[in-house]
């Protein structure tokens, strides 16, 4: 009994293990309401899939610091319609990018419901709170073709993740041919890109891409992961001297 004491009272005084660093933890937060056919959806997953195997991609990730950084894949909908595909997983070369996209090119779609962007950002950061990786920079990249319509105001969502300390970036994806009763969800006044920077994005250099065309996304995509993960460059540069 002494001797099982003893090894309870180590066990205990033992250390917690150390997060594993990485540049940056980014958690994708992508749009699948109703407003997105199935095909349009597929045109979404195939742009992730080919951005994170893009070999410039691929070189922004590991020119980091630590070469590496850790990803979650979020799809939502309207309230209570939001799930997390892909938990925290770390990218640090073609393998592990490869490992990421086919398991989210297996997962089937989540929701067809309305959007609520509040939502998913909620979600985003739940999953920081939940992380085992170690990161200076939060980045939570959003993807969408319309407004919050659903749950709690994405402003407010978006405030109180910047008071975090979190960047949220956006994607949007504009349908300059909406049918009538879309008009109003996805062409706000001012463009949608402009509802985004006012309601959505927010944070230390968070900026919006945009594109008229889900068969732009993938290009698109890679331009802002790109960005997204290259904001840490200059310690990057101070490694490699």
């Amino acid at each position: 009994m002494r001797v099982l004491a003893l090894l309870m009272l180590c066990i205990l005084a033992a250390p917690a293990s150390a997060a594993e660093p990485v540049d940056v933890a980014l958690v994708l937060v992508a749009d699948v309401s109703r407003s997105i056919d199935d095909s349009e959806f597929q045109l979404q997953k195939q742009g992730y899939a080919d951005a994170f195997t893009n070999p410039r991609v691929l070189a922004a990730i590991t020119g980091g610091m630590f070469g590496r950084i850790s990803v979650a894949y979020v799809e939502f909908a309207g309230v209570g319609e939001v799930h997390t595909v892909i938990d925290w997983t770390m990218v640090g070369d073609a393998a592990s990018a490869r490992s990421f996209t086919d398991r989210l090119q297996a997962a089937p779609r989540s929701f067809w419901g309305h959007t609520s962007i509040s939502a998913g950002v909620d979600r985003a950061m739940q999953l920081f709170a939940e992380t085992g990786f170690q990161a200076s920079r939060r980045v939570i990249d959003v993807s969408g073709d319309g407004t919050n319509n659903d749950g709690r105001e994405a402003r407010a969502a978006r405030d109180d993740a910047v008071a975090a300390g979190v960047t949220i970036n956006g994607l949007t994806i504009t349908n300059d041919h909406p049918v009538s009763w879309t008009f109003a969800h996805v062409q706000p006044p001012g463009g949608l890109g402009n509802w985004y920077r006012e309601n959505v994005t927010g944070g230390t250099d968070s900026f919006v891409e945009e594109v008229h065309d889900f068969h732009d996304f993938g290009e698109a995509l890679i331009r802002k992961l790109i960005t997204e993960i290259s904001q840490g460059m200059p310690a990057a540069r101070g490694r490699n001297g």
